[in-house]
């Protein structure tokens, strides 16, 4: 590769992005960790156009536009999952508005009814949003959802292999039991379905109807503690992973 007689070092690059300490990014350039433009770079000397270099760290690709936005938010119950609605209702819209400017601009990542809680991604970059939307791009996303009774064990093996709906079959990713509660069992679910109340309708259709339901996870990033109503920026490496997700 060519190196640029201009530009910025590549360890001080990292640094800025928070891929790790100038001293942790020059072990891993000499670890053959980092990829500048299809390249494996080994050596610390070298300089790169932060703007206009492909940078990867482990495969995972680095974004480095500072005008891009990428947070997470723990949609509660109740609320809508739109930036703004036309009949008062509170929505996602309040939360962001009232904490980042600019709010306006960013696409949310899937909706959840007003009745689902959990993670929603709101962004900038439209491209993005809409990939990761996207049924062909395959980005699954995991749920807990709370049902009453006890859930049989052939029931995950049931829905692998598919439930015919009205609208046409669905095929989930995963299914696990994670719970139990007197009357109730907490179950998760993993699909890259985005139709509207899928998994409502599934469970529904299984005879096990949601009593409540929370969205966890959507490809690599999850919700973990996040309390409900709370925005936090996702990490250089949770962006990176959702851009190779979805080929970006």
């Amino acid at each position: 590769m060519n190196e640029p007689t201009e530009g910025v070092r590549l360890q001080k690059v990292l640094s800025q992005a928070g891929v790790a300490s100038r001293r942790v990014a020059e072990r891993m350039i000499l670890d053959g960790r980092i990829e500048v433009d299809g390249h494996i770079v080994t050596e610390l000397g070298t300089r790169v156009d932060p703007e206009n270099s492909l940078i990867r760290v482990d495969g995972v690709r680095i974004k480095f536009d500072d005008t891009l936005v990428h947070l997470a938010i723990n949609k509660p119950k109740g609320m809508q999952s739109t930036m703004s609605d036309d009949r008062g209702r509170p929505c996602i819209g309040d939360i962001v508005e009232y904490r980042i400017r600019g709010s306006q601009k960013l696409f949310h990542v899937g909706r959840l009814d007003a009745d689902t809680e959990g993670l929603l991604i709101l962004t900038n970059d439209g491209e993005l949003a809409h990939r990761l939307m996207h049924p062909s791009f395959e980005v699954p996303k995991a749920y807990v959802a709370t049902v009453l009774g006890a859930v049989p064990r052939g029931l995950g093996k049931k829905l692998r292999a598919g439930i015919e709906l009205e609208d046409g079959p669905v095929v989930i990713d995963d299914f696990a039991v994670v719970g139990t509660a007197p009357g109730k069992s907490m179950v998760r679910v993993t699909l890259h379905e985005g139709r509207k109340h899928i998994v409502r309708r599934l469970l529904g259709e299984v005879g096990f109807p949601v009593q409540e339901l929370v969205r966890t996870d959507i490809g690599s990033v999850t919700l973990g503690e996040q309390r409900p109503g709370s925005i936090r920026v996702l990490t250089s490496k949770e962006i990176g992973e959702l851009y190779k997700a979805v080929g970006m």
